[in-house]
């Protein structure tokens, strides 16, 4: 049995949990982070000496980092279509999983979610947030260029790098911004909203995290 350490109403653990029920495969998830504490045990610690979530456990092995969790996961239990055994094809793919953690991450969680998050309207530093707003739209300019190719990343079907790509999408749609007109990645997210493990495991409210 695959065992998950985290709460589920993290952008991380849902990228994991995400990525578990499209390859079907049976798993138990413990709550733990954010309310639930449990971060600062001796007994997390050695799974995970950053302490940060998700953890995951199969067999006798311990993983962390998300990104990570889900290659493994893809190569181990994935299909051709899910994880391609051609290394360029898979690198071609993957690219977008460490762009998604090295761009699309800190522009929108950094820059624009988490101040949005953390301080009330009036609260705000406007000029700072207008900024990311901005540059998040070219970030996001990017990944619609890429969408034409196909209905998802890899194709017909989603892969590991969809998982990895789709799992903040939920958050920028449904955030109070000005957004640009993005066609392909509209109907992408639309495509992703219509997937029953998307639609369970990643579009969950991020309400609790506003400011009060």
């Amino acid at each position: 049995m695959i065992t998950v350490w985290g709460r589920t109403t993290s952008s991380n653990v849902q990228t994991v949990m995400w990525a578990l029920a499209e390859l079907g495969l049976e798993h138990e998830r413990i709550d733990v982070g954010g309310p639930f504490g449990g971060l600062d045990t001796p007994e997390f610690s050695a799974m995970n000496p950053n302490r940060l979530i998700p953890v995951l456990r199969d067999g006798d092995e311990y993983l962390w980092e998300s990104a990570s969790i889900v290659r493994y996961l893809a190569a181990r239990y994935g299909s051709e279509r899910f994880w391609p055994t051609d290394p360029l094809k898979r690198a071609k793919l993957d690219q977008w999983s460490d762009w998604t953690k090295t761009t699309l991450v800190p522009a929108f969680l950094t820059h624009v979610f988490q101040p949005m998050m953390r301080n009330k309207p009036g609260e705000r530093d406007e000029a700072a947030l207008a900024k990311g707003i901005a540059n998040l739209g070219k970030v996001m300019r990017v990944l619609d260029g890429r969408l034409p190719a196909g209905a998802y990343l890899g194709g017909n079907e989603p892969c590991f790098a969809d998982v990895v790509v789709g799992v903040l999408l939920y958050r920028y749609f449904t955030l109070e911004i000005e957004r640009p007109a993005l066609p392909h990645l509209e109907a992408y997210y639309g495509r992703l909203t219509e997937r029953p493990a998307y639609a369970r495991h990643v579009m969950i409210s991020y309400d609790f995290m506003r400011a009060k």
